[in-house]
């Protein structure tokens, strides 16, 4: 890799667009934060999307148009003629492909990508592909040999080699490949933590040496509370805890079950805080689905699902605690939102919390059930005695920024 400034800037925005009307999760926020910043910054940028029927190429006004659209500031247009025909692609992502092709400076099928990389980019290009998508051999072939691009990767976590228990065999296969290639073309690779980056060489090292990589810890940016926008009765009864997670087995629903349901044999409704599971339902976990299946309609634990950023935001922000029992984590966003708003974190005792939020969070291991039944039970009573915001105050928390992640990166060009 030269040492020479870049050319221009290439961000691949694949996934971004794979999630057009869905609530953006950890790794598609990152991506939108990418865009931002680049369309920020005076230096000449570009994008590359995989889209259902082949590639595309947007320059700076293409890009400001896909912001526009997921700042909800101009809605998706219409269906194009080539959308139509992607059976199996949902409406929103139909419209979402149709406006990339609309924005394009260029278009072509997968076969024809080195040649219009090669017609349309300066040489010497740096390309970005911080949302694991999009990383195959053809594409890193066509920017490696035909435009000479320096190719930097942002690796999350390496939890479906770590914790293949909890994925599919078809998503640590996937995983594993992703990673190969991130570490025969990556020129840079983005490591969101010193965690992350021991895990993904320690795996890498198997292979071969390992890349050049910086630790750049992502930012959060607080999402302003909107208690307008919770749905009634939601969040009014206090005490009540809250956990933000999709619903998967990695992340551990079933002990926060298994804590309310002691509850419900030992106390009275009225004396038993109310839990929200906010999220969306994954995949392998049809106990964990049948168990909120059968959760009572004015029961103390009820599933939320689809709320938006600030009621979401308002929700956690009146708990008397966040609760994250997740077996493991690449970076863990909603305990680093829910600190920011004040509120308390119970988690596992897992490396990446203690890099990120250092002392901030009361720590439990999850094998421990009586552990954390009894931090909950306390944890209720401090808040109806007001000691919340005191316990808080006790542990400053300074988060990260965007500003100094994109120093550190584009440093590193």
């Amino acid at each position: 890799m030269t040492n020479s400034k870049p050319s221009a800037r290439l961000l691949d925005l694949s996934r971004l667009i794979s999630r057009a009307g869905n609530i953006l999760t950890g790794i598609d926020r990152v991506e939108l934060a990418y865009l931002r910043a680049f369309l920020a910054n005076s230096e000449p940028c570009f994008a590359l999307i995989r889209t259902t029927l082949g590639y595309a190429i947007l320059d700076r006004a293409g890009m400001n148009g896909l912001l526009e659209r997921f700042n909800h500031e101009v809605n998706w247009g219409p269906v194009d003629r080539l959308s139509r025909l992607a059976i199996r692609t949902s409406g929103p992502v139909k419209r979402a492909q149709s406006d990339v092709r609309r924005f394009a400076i260029a278009r072509c099928r997968p076969r024809q990508l080195p040649k219009m990389l090669a017609q349309h980019l300066p040489t010497g290009i740096a390309y970005f592909n911080v949302g694991q998508s999009n990383l195959t051999d053809r594409m890193m072939n066509g920017l490696r040999y035909g435009i000479k691009a320096r190719i930097v990767i942002m690796i999350h976590d390496t939890i479906p080699l770590d914790y293949p228990q909890y994925q599919t065999p078809e998503s640590v296969i996937a995983f594993r490949e992703k990673l190969r290639r991130t570490r025969a073309w990556g020129d840079v690779v983005i490591y969101n933590s010193a965690c992350t980056k021991r895990n993904a060489e320690r795996h890498m090292s198997k292979w071969g040496g390992v890349p050049k990589s910086v630790i750049a810890p992502l930012g959060v940016e607080i999402v302003v509370p909107d208690p307008k926008a919770l749905p009634a009765k939601i969040g009014k009864k206090s005490p009540y805890f809250v956990y933000v997670s999709t619903i998967e087995p990695r992340k551990n629903h079933a002990l926060l079950l298994d804590i309310w349901d002691s509850f419900a044999d030992e106390m009275a409704r009225e004396d038993i805080p109310d839990l929200y599971i906010c999220g969306k339902r994954g995949w392998q976990n049809q106990a964990v689905f049948a168990r909120l299946n059968a959760l009572p309609v004015n029961g103390a634990v009820q599933e939320m699902n689809g709320l938006e950023d600030g009621a979401l935001a308002a929700l956690v922000q009146g708990a008397a605690a966040m609760l994250f029992p997740s077996f493991a984590e690449g970076y863990g966003l909603p305990p680093i939102e829910a600190v920011m708003l004040g509120v308390p974190v119970v988690c596992d005792n897992l490396d990446i919390f203690h890099e990120v939020l250092g002392d901030t969070p009361v720590y439990a291991e999850v094998k421990d059930r009586y552990l954390w039944r009894k931090t909950i039970i306390n944890l209720a009573e401090d808040y109806r005695t007001g000691q919340k915001a005191e316990n808080i105050g006790e542990k400053p928390f300074d988060p990260p920024k965007w500003g100094d992640h994109f120093n550190i990166v584009l440093k590193a060009m």
